[in-house]
């Protein structure tokens, strides 16, 4: 007599529909050549529909059934068993799960399986959250609905990815400086590092909401910019190597904020944990002649402290001091003219190789702007202000012979990829939670954080339920036993971060 023995595995209806598809893709040779794209759509589909229906079976669980369950210190009582569709990263999970509610009118049910299983805003698995984050961090969700459509995976509408980023920078934000701090604590400083360079600058975005007109001129000053328009802070912390290499950027940006109070705590942070660990680095403040950005480097300094053995070298981005020049020598000697061309390339070249560079330019503009006048005078005036205020971060010969970063050329990129990019395309109009949501997962992404900080997030949406012992689960457990919650302890830990309060 022969015996049989079959893996209740392989009986599982997507395999046995698996099954069928290869016979019948079999056959269709046996009639003609079958289509490959064809065939590689069908397979795709049926091993999704494989991994969906493991997935469901693996949530399920994750769900509890008790007489009552502790989660945050609060207790809760069953109140209703239903099913739920959570998105996966194959696709759609249906899943019976139970209900539960605390006591007292009107208050919110939990549900343990979403709890445990660490769903995302009560609908994504933690992988295709991750996914859809990543890839709306990079596209409008139009644009991503339409890429995971061609993917023929997960097929998330377009509101459930615009809602994503702005629920996923609601638990960062109210953890951030403990996160941040966690995910630097991660890294290494090279051991190549000798320079650390700080930038900060600033782009407008377009916003929503009041205040969608430019500010009015005040004694002084001059309208913030375009209508509807506000200043995105940028910052970046960067290593170099003795020979001026980079080695690594780490870069932030947050939403119009009054003198980027935030920005700078995080710099501030950013650069004291770098100084603690490496206190020998050369460091260096490098940005544009903005009065504001120097205002928040030299608060930042202090903030920082530093001692009289090390203090911070402040140099004027070279390449935005050749646009003052070339603005000088056009109201000197004319736009475009060759007189003008000649005269701008060769004080370039003294301003970053000759030692008194800066002054040699300043002495050339005094005596061109003595003999100006009217609308030439007055511009010529306004660049040899502009030189004579920043003489003392223009010693570029010194900084190149030390091998210094002179340009900032990797704040002014990071304007572009973190905000530019992203937040300023067509008919854009941006709040700040829904901005600062993008910024913080594309600041994340470009600074090679997003692993150890979807670690941080992922982990935050797991809770700990404790089932407590009533007669009647004793009764159960006797009868039935083993009752399987999946984790065979009763306190059900997933993280350092599983047992903060639930929010009911």
């Amino acid at each position: 007599m022969a015996l049989c023995h079959t893996d209740p595995i392989l009986e599982s209806p997507a395999i046995q529909r698996l099954r069928q598809f290869v016979r019948e893709q079999r056959q269709r040779w046996t009639r003609s050549t079958p289509d490959f794209e064809r065939y590689e759509h069908e397979l795709h589909e049926q091993m999704r529909a494989i991994e969906c229906e493991f997935l469901a079976e693996e949530l399920a669980h994750y769900d509890v059934t008790a007489d009552e369950i502790e989660v945050g210190g609060a207790t809760y009582r069953p109140t209703l068993t239903s099913s739920e569709t959570y998105l996966s990263a194959a696709g759609p999970v249906k899943v019976t799960r139970n209900l539960y509610r605390p006591s007292g009118r009107g208050s919110q049910s939990i549900c343990p399986l979403e709890l445990r299983a660490g769903i995302i805003r009560g609908h994504f698995t933690p992988r295709a959250a991750r996914q859809a984050a990543f890839v709306t961090a990079h596209l409008t969700p139009g644009e991503s609905e339409a890429l995971f459509e061609e993917l023929e995976g997960m097929r998330p509408s377009r509101s459930n990815l615009d809602r994503l980023p702005k629920a996923l920078s609601q638990h960062w934000e109210s953890q951030r400086p403990d996160w941040e701090a966690a995910v630097r604590s991660q890294e290494t400083i090279p051991e190549q590092a000798t320079v650390l360079a700080i930038s900060v600058d600033g782009v407008m975005a377009p916003m929503k909401g009041p205040g969608r007109s430019a500010k009015r001129d005040l004694p002084g000053k001059h309208a913030s910019g375009p209508a509807g328009n506000k200043e995105v802070g940028c910052g970046t912390v960067v290593l170099y190597d003795a020979e001026g290499e980079r080695l690594h950027t780490v870069r932030y940006g947050r939403m119009p904020e009054s003198k980027k109070v935030t920005l700078q705590q995080q710099l501030a942070a950013e650069v004291a944990q770098i100084v603690a660990r490496c206190p020998g680095l050369i460091r260096v403040h490098l940005a544009d002649g903005a009065q504001d950005n120097w205002r928040l480097m030299a608060e930042l300094a202090q903030a920082v402290g530093h001692s009289a053995r090390q203090t911070w070298i402040e140099i004027v981005d070279f390449y935005h001091a050749c646009d003052h020049l070339k603005n000088a020598c056009d109201a000197a000697w004319g736009e475009s003219t060759p007189r003008g061309k000649a005269e701008f390339e060769r004080l370039k070249t003294l301003l970053k190789e000759a030692d008194d560079g800066a002054e040699q330019v300043i002495r050339v503009l005094k005596y061109q702007c003595s003999r100006a006048r009217g609308n030439h005078h007055t511009r010529l005036d306004a660049e040899l202000t502009y030189f004579r205020n920043q003489r003392r971060r223009m010693h570029y010969a010194e900084y190149v012979r030390k091998k210094l970063p002179i340009a900032s050329g990797v704040m002014e990129a990071s304007c572009k990829t973190l905000v530019t990019q992203r937040m300023k395309r067509s008919g854009m109009a941006w709040t700040l939670p829904g901005g600062q949501a993008i910024l913080t997962l594309r600041s994340l992404i470009q600074s090679d954080r997003w692993q150890p900080a979807w670690e941080l997030l992922r982990a935050d949406f797991c809770k700990t339920v404790v089932v407590r012992e009533t007669p009647s689960t004793t009764l159960q457990t006797a009868l039935h036993e083993p009752i399987d919650f999946h984790k065979p302890a009763v306190t059900l830990q997933h993280s350092a971060y599983a047992a903060l309060p639930l929010a009911v």
